[in-house]
């Protein structure tokens, strides 16, 4: 055949293309290969064939450099299967590859050895999947439980050798694995339930960490477990404890008594509770998992959870939603309080496709009662004007569903169709007519003026169902209408030659009726379409005519047939029952592949039913081993009390621990600290009086090396007053791990330095909570005024004028970045006042950031450089920020003293895409200051040393009620971080601070003057 010249342009262009790659990949330079194998990758990826390159390729599989090994690996996974002859001469190299160090290339190798389609290789990849399968990087162990499912599709014979592997699999406790060997489970030998016994707490505790797809398959395959191994939660006596958990680890199993009330297994309500966070996925998939779950196995009180997830999704794609709405109109038939809230989610809109609109028309004709029908009705009414025929015809469907359904609107349905017989839409009056035949099957005889004004519109009626739904409406209540059916008849008798066949068959239908009822006006009408349709075309009217002559038409041949011919037509017929196209689709599980085609698919495994009595739940415990002399983290050792966290034998173990190891330790405390160690020893092997006697040694002991200790500082008996039990718990193990001893330590300073150090880590970890964060910046300001007496030189501040905390913090937040500017990264700060740990210039900074968009953020974090050259102590990169989350970190700021601006870079990453986003932040005067504490005499004396050079006064007015001593004082300190100093002269208010790089402190007055004009 002639094809254009761009065809062999083409050709001509793809052939010179792969010459080139040929050469680059059998150059000697690496820098050549690497390049030649990512333009072959992009290749594949844009969906171009690659195959002809297979064998220059696969000569560089047993290169030295890891990242052309990973592009060749990478393009023999997708070519193995198609090439694999080829892919046979390498395999040695590939069995190599399964010892690489990295881990990347022994799953790699994995991942093609098991592409390679060839039964002759099966005892290779048995031995390399079993190898694999006990691998130290979960990453390779997770590659094996993929090559699983491919060994088993090309031999099943090795079903039982790869179910020993998946039984060792799903052991692993790997989040990496788990999701890949259930997928292996499901695929290989899903009956298998006893593999998930030991495995089933597991499982549901590692749920919430495991990738996506993985939670996907974990959550269907509980599924079906749990409905094998639990009793029904849905009986009538049933009872929930959401606290029943008395029973978890029990190792004696119990069985329901039918005579007792249902209790639900703890392990039953373990799945539910762990599976219930999965509603905020992002992933649709893992929603409609966990919703499916709920709707099998949940309480129906429970059901309510799932609602808003699932409403939730109707925001997504099409495919998403076509999928959810087709499960939400199975719920809605049986639950329909479950959705009634949400009753406006399901309205149609104008941009919804035609089958997301007939779905939603689904779900609200389930949604229908007494209480909402009216509201639904005005809502059906303007779906019936739509452009779209589908749908306007789905919708007068609906209509008659609902008339069907209540009966109090039957009779506003079924007039309000009858208007629409009068549309100007052929579709719309077709569909009518046939609905108003349906409705009218419930009540003829109170309806014969429709059926009279149907017969009317016959002529304008050219849909053929229409007209054989008038046709059978004549035919089955001619009585009603002796003036009009043999009058349509007539009119049909000269059109039936071409007319559709179901008009045909209708017509035949009509005259048969009619002849038995009225024969004087109609014998020979109906001997003529008898006639007609006796050498029709299409058989079945002639079957049907030939049957119909027999039968009303009696002459000698005929049987005794004839005389039953009335009570065969004309015999009464029950109405119709308008039910929902969904309504047996719960016999298949929510979410799979059958459900959404409504018949069972290849593969699909069905829901059992729920046991009468629950099987034993010991099966699932798993007994830990401990080994020998290796307890168990978390167990207390025999014989300690519970009573304290930490005993006074246990404290006095490591103290004396701690004053071995100590070089300063004088020879009389090591004595001690041996005697007290033996005495321990022989403790531990004493009878209970015993015990007791040896618990009274040692505090007898202990009280006199208490006593032997001189009180030589005032500082350190203030300091063990001050500290609280639990700080002073916490700091003794922080001595004991770096060989401290408050008895050997020489340097106070260097002690309070510690001190200090220890509490301001407590208080940048506690700001999220006010309260605590004040109470522990009391405790900094007390450990900084204590060291500043051991060395007033290194804190830069004389002990007259120790820092104070802040007297009034501010709530309110400022904002950073808009989240329309940052792409869905929003910033606010805020100035906490207190002290900044990061220097003592620094304002402490706390910063919110926020994800309003609909993707995660990752590396968020600020650029090292500063357009401005302010010192500026960056909060730790946030490596991921999920969607709609916020996360607050702290910062500081060395402004200098000034009010210029910090301008610095916000960097984030969103979908491979990275961000600089420029912010400032513009400090207040207030601010940059620090309140310092002294008396109201060392005020004056210090303020009196001032030159006044830079002194500046102002006059502020007030009213009345704010002059008062609490509203002046509140009113500076909203402004300013100041302290207050109680002053004896009730209209002088005094006010000192610093500012944060520099030592001289600077003092106001604010005086009160009351104008008594």
């Amino acid at each position: 055949p002639f094809l254009p010249p761009s065809h062999y342009l083409g050709l001509i262009f793809v052939s010179d293309l792969n010459e080139d790659l040929k050469e680059m990949l059998e150059s000697n330079k690496e820098s050549l290969k690497l390049e030649a194998m990512k333009r072959i990758v992009g290749l594949i990826a844009k969906g171009k064939n690659a195959y002809e390159l297979f064998p220059a390729v696969v000569k560089n599989v047993a290169s030295k450099n890891i990242e052309l090994k990973k592009l060749v690996y990478v393009y023999l996974v997708r070519y193995a299967e198609e090439q694999q002859d080829l892919a046979l001469l390498s395999i040695s190299t590939f069995q190599r590859a399964l010892k690489d160090p990295n881990q990347l290339i022994r799953a790699s190798a994995l991942r093609v050895l098991s592409s390679i389609r060839v039964p002759i290789i099966v005892p290779i990849m048995m031995l390399a999947i079993k190898e694999a399968a006990t691998d130290l990087s979960p990453y390779v162990r997770k590659t094996a439980a993929h090559a699983i499912q491919k060994l088993y599709s090309l031999d099943p014979d090795q079903k039982e050798h790869l179910i020993e592997v998946i039984e060792k699999l799903l052991k692993d406790k790997s989040t990496l694995v788990a999701g890949s060997v259930v997928m292996a489970f499901e695929e290989v030998c899903p009956d298998r339930i006893d593999l998930i016994h030991k495995n089933y707490r597991k499982l549901c505790n590692l749920l919430v960490d495991v990738e996506e797809w993985g939670q996907v398959v974990i959550i269907h395959m509980l599924t079906r477990y749990a409905r094998t191994q639990f009793v029904s939660p849905w009986r009538e006596d049933a009872v929930f404890d959401e606290n029943s958990e008395k029973t978890f680890y029990d190792s004696e199993g119990r069985r329901v008594d039918q005579s007792k009330p249902y209790i639900m297994d703890p392990d039953h309500r373990l799945l539910l509770r762990n599976t219930k966070p999965l509603l905020q996925s992002r992933n649709t998939a893992v929603v409609m998992a966990v919703s499916q779950l709920y709707w099998h196995l949940a309480p129906k009180h429970e059901l309510s959870i799932i609602t808003k997830s699932l409403v939730r999704l109707l925001r997504s794609h099409r495919e998403v939603q076509y999928i959810v709405l087709q499960n939400i109109a199975t719920m809605s038939i049986q639950r329909k309080g479950m959705f009634e809230p949400f009753m406006k989610s399901f309205y149609v809109r104008s941009t919804d496709a035609t089958h997301i609109k007939t779905l939603k028309l689904e779900i609200l004709t389930n949604l229908a009662n007494e209480a909402n029908i009216s509201t639904i009705l005005r809502e059906l009414q303007t779906y019936v004007k739509s452009q779209d025929k589908a749908f306007a015809a789905a919708t007068i469907q609906a209509i008659g569903r609902c008339a069907t359904n209540i009966s109090e609107v039957t009779d506003t349905c079924l007039n309000g169709l009858v208007l629409l017989l009068s549309n100007r839409d052929e579709t719309v009056v077709a569909e009518s007519v046939v609905v108003i035949k349906k409705l009218l099957q419930t009540q003829p005889s109170q309806h014969s003026d429709i059926i009279k004004h149907m017969a009317k519109l016959f002529d304008s009626i050219t849909v053929p169902m229409a007209r054989a739904s008038i046709l059978w409406l004549m035919g089955e209540y001619c009585e009603h209408v002796p003036k009009n059916a043999p009058d349509v008849l007539r009119k049909m008798a000269k059109t039936f030659i071409s007319e559709e066949d179901i008009v045909k068959l209708q017509t035949v239908n009509l005259a048969a009726k009619l002849y038995l009822s009225n024969s004087k006006q109609t014998k020979l009408l109906t001997q003529y379409i008898l006639n007609l349709g006796k050498y029709d075309q299409n058989y079945d009217i002639r079957d049907r005519t030939r049957f119909i002559r027999q039968l009303i038409v009696p002459n000698e041949k005929s049987g005794a047939l004839s005389r039953y011919a009335r009570r065969i037509l004309m015999a009464p017929k029950p109405a119709p029952v308008l039910q929902s196209a969904f309504k047996d689709r719960d016999r298949f599980q929510l979410g799979t592949l059958s459900h959404t085609l409504n018949s069972q698919s290849n593969g699909y495994l069905e829901l059992s039913d729920w046991p009468a009595v629950a099987p034993d739940q010991s099966v699932r415990i798993v007994e830990v081993v401990e080994l020998a002399g290796a307890p168990l983290l978390g167990k207390s050792k025999p014989g300690k009390s519970a009573e304290k966290f930490y005993s006074d034998s246990e404290e006095e173990e490591e103290e004396e621990g701690s004053s071995s190891e100590d070089s300063s330790s004088s020879s009389s405390e090591e004595s001690e600290s041996e005697s007290e160690s033996e005495e321990n020893s022989d403790d531990s092997n004493k009878s209970s009086s015993s015990e007791s006697d040896s618990e009274k040694k040692k505090k007898t002991l202990k009280n006199k090396k208490l006593q032997q200790q001189k009180p030589d500082s005032k500082d350190s008996h203030d300091l063990a007053l001050f500290l609280s039990q639990s700080h002073l718990f916490f700091l003794n193990k922080f001595l004991v791990v770096f060989k401290f001893n408050l008895r050997c330590i020489a340097n106070k300073a260097l002690l309070l330095f510690i001190m200090t150090k220890f509490f301001s880590i407590h208080i940048v970890l506690a700001f999220s909570n006010q309260f605590v964060a004040n109470c522990r910046c009391s405790l900094l300001c007390l450990c900084v005024f204590l060291a500043c007496q051991f060395d007033a030189v290194s804190w830069h501040v004389r002990v007259s004028l120790q820092a104070s905390f802040p007297v009034f913090v501010p709530e309110t937040s400022h904002e950073l970045l808009h989240r329309m500017t940052g792409k869905g990264l929003s910033a606010q700060y805020r100035f906490t006042r207190q002290p900044c740990i990061y220097g003592n210039s620094m304002v402490s900074l706390q910063l919110t950031l926020s994800n309003s968009s609909d993707q995660a953020l990752e590396n968020i974090h600020i650029s090292e450089k500063s357009s401005t050259g302010q010192n500026i102590h960056r909060f730790n990169a946030i490596e991921r920020l999920e969607p709609q989350a916020s996360v607050t970190v702290s910062m500081g700021v060395d402004f200098n003293d000034s009010t210029q601006a910090a301008n610095f870079q916000l960097c984030s990453t969103k979908t491979l895409r990275s961000d600089e986003l420029s912010v400032s932040i513009q400090p207040a005067v207030g601010e940059l200051l620090l309140p310092i504490t002294m008396t109201e005499a060392d005020f004056t004396k210090e303020q009196g040393k001032l030159l006044g050079m830079n002194e500046s006064s102002a006059t502020i007015t007030m009213t009345p009620e704010n002059i008062s001593s609490q509203s002046v004082n509140r009113k500076v300190v909203s402004v300013a971080n100041l302290g207050v100093i109680p002053s004896s002269q009730e209209n002088i208010h005094s006010v000192p601070r610093r500012c944060l790089n520099l030592t001289k402190p600077t003092f106001w007055n604010v005086i009160k003057k009351t104008n008594c004009s």
